[in-house]
């Protein structure tokens, strides 16, 4: 793993309607991120927060709507903002660790890094896949459509943002967690034949197992692997300050054990961490757990 971090606070809550989520970074900020990941022997630096038009527009929750996708403008501007910081940190040799935020945010990190690999992988740990686009999304929200997007699927602004065309191969995508599909998405997986990885999956095989399959799946065939981990991919109960929270998620002591499994194998190279809401939160215990699974990205044990 790359010991050089750069944490760099995505402030958008433009992709999806709940307040909030844009105040996430500063959250796990306080739940103490750097100074885990100092522990671990990081080189750690702050790059504080993107917040886009956020500042100048009070009026962005009456959602203006624009070609089914709702905040077209906000996320543009946003995910190109983002990109081009983040592709600052990776031309630098730093790894860019991005904390949301709606996962929206996606759409611009990995326009930042995609530019610097041949064959980005990305794992997409969330309890949704975030493979809709305007025509198959039930809500218009653009925090279901990251992982199109970045697949080539969506808007041709959102496609072309920051590098022109496809960011990541959908063959290079693993899911995990999945658990709430739209059927636009179910078709779009199976379609493509990206490798996915439910509860039930989970459940039946064990954490390990699914992680060491992802892993050898992805490993000679990418030559940089974007973790994007959404919070509720994990259950409710462990954390519930989120805004599309779902049943039935992995738990804690799981998502250590894949991150452990990903520390190990070395090919983690950038990671989003999204979808932290400190105003559905009880206690910052979200954003508390969002700093545990980062350590155990970086290197914690617990023994």
């Amino acid at each position: 793993m790359n010991h050089k971090v750069d944490i760099i606070g995505a402030s958008t809550c433009f992709g999806q309607p709940k307040l909030g989520v844009d105040f996430g970074p500063d959250a796990i900020r306080y739940a103490g991120l750097a100074k885990a990941l100092e522990i671990q022997g990081m080189n750690v630096e702050d790059k504080g927060n993107i917040t886009g038009q956020y500042k100048v527009d009070p009026t962005l929750h009456s959602a203006k709507e624009e070609m089914g996708l709702l905040n077209f403008e906000q996320v543009k501007d946003f995910s190109t903002e983002l990109a081009e910081e983040v592709e600052s940190s990776v031309k630098l040799g730093r790894f860019p660790l991005i904390l949301g935020g709606d996962h929206s945010l996606s759409i611009g990190s990995i326009a930042g890094i995609s530019p610097h690999y041949e064959n980005l992988g990305v794992i997409w740990y969330d309890a949704h896949g975030d493979l809709n686009d305007s025509e198959t999304s039930p809500s218009g929200n653009i925090h279901g459509m990251p992982l199109a997007v970045a697949c080539g699927v969506g808007h041709e602004s959102f496609v072309n943002l920051h590098q022109p065309g496809v960011k990541v191969k959908p063959e290079n995508v693993v899911l995990i967690g999945m658990r709430d599909l739209d059927v636009g998405e179910r078709e779009y997986i199976k379609e493509n034949d990206i490798l996915t990885f439910t509860v039930t999956d989970i459940r039946e095989k064990g954490m390990a197992s699914v992680m060491d399959e992802a892993i050898a799946y992805l490993k000679g065939k990418v030559d940089g692997l974007h973790l994007s981990l959404d919070v509720d991919g994990l259950d409710p109960t462990e954390t519930p300050g989120t805004g599309t929270p779902v049943d039935g998620g992995m738990s804690l002591s799981e998502t250590q054990l894949a991150m452990r499994r990903l520390n190990e194998s070395d090919l983690v190279t950038s990671m989003d961490l999204v979808e932290v809401n400190p105003l559905l939160d009880e206690k910052n215990m979200t954003a508390e757990k969002a700093v545990e699974i980062a350590s155990f990205l970086f290197g914690k044990k617990q023994l």
